[in-house]
């Protein structure tokens, strides 16, 4: 097609030439014999008369032999071009049969080429043509280079095999697109399956999205089938890893370098995360790097129902019964559930490892991975932060010297049960520095049990009442007496001046002047956001809530999300906030997991927290519940079904944050009973309803003792209506049924 493209260019002067010539001389010719001729059709130009014939008889030669030779030429040129394809495709078509057949190829584990630098890409085999289809590349011999998978790629199930006979010269991943850098794993095949060829499968459709129930209750999955020979595990770079068990002294494992999914924390925020990821993507291969030496469990019966148990070997299992009377474990899953860390880039349907007794030290965001406290290095996709928080302290006890410190615990984590509990056992006095929450649940908790040995329990806090900062004046002295009867003493209005260890004993000198003397201290003054990783990732941090600031989709970067206690998200109801409780954890870190898999989901979601001081009195709370807000209280007189064992047998759960999201409250009925005449006992606070207003809006309630209602709670506050009469308010969570 070039030659006859030049050929007319040639051509075509001429033949403009020879046209007008003719046209001038049929002009001419009619001036000569007095007239101009009436129509000149261009069909009769070469009856013009003598003088112009030859010009035309040789302008049409031209034209016409143009034509013939350009089809000509056009003929032979398309019948070259397919027998060419043809057999192009027959040599295609015969290669992968005629080279395992002769010489079957035979997995061999190598050490990884050296990588050419961008500048120089290897050149292909001498009989690639590079107008060939993509799919040369997938089924390869000695002589062609073989393309390793890409992340996403890797992570769906035998979606192209990829056989090595002998190491070929890596190709750089800026060579073709879908390349990946040399650490990452490759997936060989036997001989039997590269016999035949790669055929991709259909995706799988997604699962349907995982329940808060779902992260607790045991799920039977199959386990990942083990690779068929050492040869199928990944040539690259191995890291030592620990197993997900729950033994003090962790064994020495390899895993891979790097990972699709990587997620920074082994809490409640991840395994939600880990859970949503495979449901939407099935083969994900997930890691979780946590520097605890269990695989991720549920901190809220560490200070709930664990203490109340009769097994005395509790703090080995670590099974507990709920108030119902029902026993599980306070494991999310059994160890079953997750596969070794380091088969975990060879798992053909990919899965969830733990990677334990590992704190990630240092992160490198424009790189794509971490360092690890031994130095090893991890590369990722995509990462989720959900490094929880840590435990305050009192200044005056850091500094009272490293005998102070030995005698003090501050409760988080599952070694910090074991060790109070056995503290409880063998100690005389216990002194609870803190009025909050977990404050008030540790006191109830072993205030019970000092009832059944020789155990003083004592608890302090600056507040007039046990949780004085959250519950509102009246009903925050109600909870005091109700601990006092747990046998709690309790010393309110408590500023803690100094602490020594004096004869065996620890002196709390408090700034009024009275001093308390006790054997142990716990400290549960609050929690302060993880975000060692800020510095070394360049992420912001909230200077007024603490935590990761994060966008509606909680991320923190393109590929960087934060989920649960570390997240310092905005709320478009309340505005910038950050939480730091369960369902909290369980909900961002569902979303985070979707988020990671392409969701783009804002988090609007209104989470909850519930606390009980017992199987007697619990409560449950959503929105802003400050005590220096105005409150409005209305109550009821409470039945047997009124108390947190109630709930518990009704729900089926503990964790009762599982049952609540499961309802939704879309157009509440107000209860039929009427709402009692006359003013109650002051004293007589059963069950109710607190709400917490700003702005006469309602922006927090608390339900005392009234369960499994928090959906019409979380609509209230999401309207965010005026209301005239919060008594009728309060009929919609039917407290005066009986």
């Amino acid at each position: 097609m070039l030659k006859c493209r030049t050929l007319w260019r040639t051509l075509a002067p001429l033949a403009r030439t020879s046209s007008t010539v003719c046209r001038q001389n049929a002009r001419r010719a009619g001036l000569n014999n007095g007239r101009l001729p009436a129509c000149v059709p261009a069909a009769h130009m070469s009856t013009a008369p003598a003088g112009g014939g030859r010009e035309n008889q040789l302008y049409v030669l031209l034209v016409g032999a143009t034509c013939v030779g350009g089809a000509i030429y056009a003929y032979r040129t398309v019948k070259g071009d397919s027998q060419r394809y043809q057999d192009r495709i027959d040599e295609i078509s015969s290669r992968p049969l005629k080279t395992f057949t002769e010489e079957p190829a035979t997995p061999t584990q190598s050490e990884p080429p050296a990588a050419p630098s961008p500048a120089e890409p290897s050149p292909p085999a001498p009989d690639a043509d590079p107008a060939d289809p993509p799919s040369v590349w997938i089924a390869s011999t000695a002589e062609e280079p073989a393309v390793e998978a890409s992340p996403q790629e890797a992570a769906e199930p035998a979606a192209a095999l990829i056989v090595e006979e002998e190491p070929p010269a890596a190709e750089p991943a800026e060579a073709r697109p879908g390349v990946v850098a040399e650490d990452e794993p490759v997936i060989e095949a036997s001989p039997e399956e590269a016999a035949e060829p790669p055929v991709v499968e259909p995706e799988p459709s997604p699962p349907s999205e995982p329940t808060p129930a779902e992260l607790t209750e045991p799920v039977a999955e199959s386990e990942p089938p083990a690779a068929e020979s050492a040869a199928a595990e990944p040539a690259e770079p191995q890291l030592e890893a620990v197993t997900e068990s729950g033994d003090a002294s962790p064994a020495s494992h390899k895993v891979s370098s790097h990972t699709p999914y990587l997620l920074i924390g082994g809490g409640t925020a991840s395994f939600a995360a880990a859970r949503s990821i495979r449901a939407r993507d099935p083969g994900a291969r997930v890691l979780i790097v946590t520097d605890e030496l269990v695989p991720p469990y549920m901190r809220p019966p560490l200070s709930k129902e664990l203490w109340f148990s009769d097994d005395p070997s509790v703090t080995e299992t670590l099974r507990f019964k709920q108030w119902n009377g029902k026993e599980r474990s306070i494991y999310f899953q059994p160890p079953s559930f997750y596969i070794n860390a380091e088969e975990l880039g060879s798992a053909e349907n990919g899965g969830v490892a733990v990677l334990t007794g590992k704190k990630v030290v240092h992160m490198d965001v424009r790189g794509n991975k971490i360092k690890l406290d031994d130095d090893t290095e991890i590369s990722y996709d995509k990462c989720l932060i959900a490094t929880g928080g840590v435990p305050r302290n009192l200044q005056v006890i850091e500094r009272a010297g490293e005998e102070v410190m030995k005698r003090t615990t501050l409760f988080r984590k599952v070694e910090d049960f074991k060790s109070l509990d056995k503290v409880s056992r063998n100690v005389k006095s216990i002194t609870i520095i803190g009025g909050g929450f977990l404050g008030s649940e540790l006191a109830c908790a072993l205030g019970r049990r000092s009832t059944e040995s020789d155990l003083e329990v004592i608890q302090m806090y600056p507040e007039k009442g046990n949780m004085g900062k959250v519950l509102p004046e009246y009903l925050s002295n109600w909870t005091t007496e109700k601990v006092k009867k747990e046998g709690v003493k309790i010393i309110s209005e408590a500023l803690v001046k100094s602490v020594v260890s004096k004869d065996d004993k620890l002196e709390i000198q408090l700034k009024d002047g009275r001093l308390v003397k006790t054997d142990h201290i716990v400290a549960a003054v609050g929690l302060e956001p993880n975000v060692d990783l800020a510095k070394s990732a360049g992420l912001e941090v909230d200077s007024d809530f603490g935590g990761f600031r994060v966008n509606a989709e909680l991320q923190a970067r393109s590929n960087i999300w934060v989920a649960g206690d570390a997240a310092c998200f905005y709320d478009i109801r309340l505005g910038r906030r950050r939480v730091e409780h369960h369902d909290h954890a369980v909900v961002s870190g569902r979303l985070a997991g979707e988020n990671m898999t392409g969701a783009n989901k804002p988090y609007w979601h209104q989470s909850m927290f519930w606390s009980d001081l017992g199987p007697d009195v619990g409560y449950e709370a959503i929105g802003i519940v400050d005590s220096s807000l105005p409150t409005v209280g209305v109550f009821a007189k409470a039945t047997a079904k009124d108390t947190p064992k109630a709930a518990t047998e009704e729900s089926g759960t503990g964790i009762r944050s599982e049952s609540e999201t499961e309802h939704t409250a879309s157009s509440p009925v107000a209860s039929s009973a009427p709402s009692p005449t006359g003013v109650q006992h002051k004293d007589e606070y059963g069950k109710g309803v607190i709400f917490y207003l700003r702005d006469k809006v309602v922006v927090g309630i608390i339900l005392w003792n009234v369960f499994n209602r928090m959906p019409i709670a979380r609509k209230i506050i999401k309207d965010g209506e005026e209301h005239a009469d919060l008594n009728e308010v309060a009929k919609l969570f039917n407290i005066h049924d009986d």
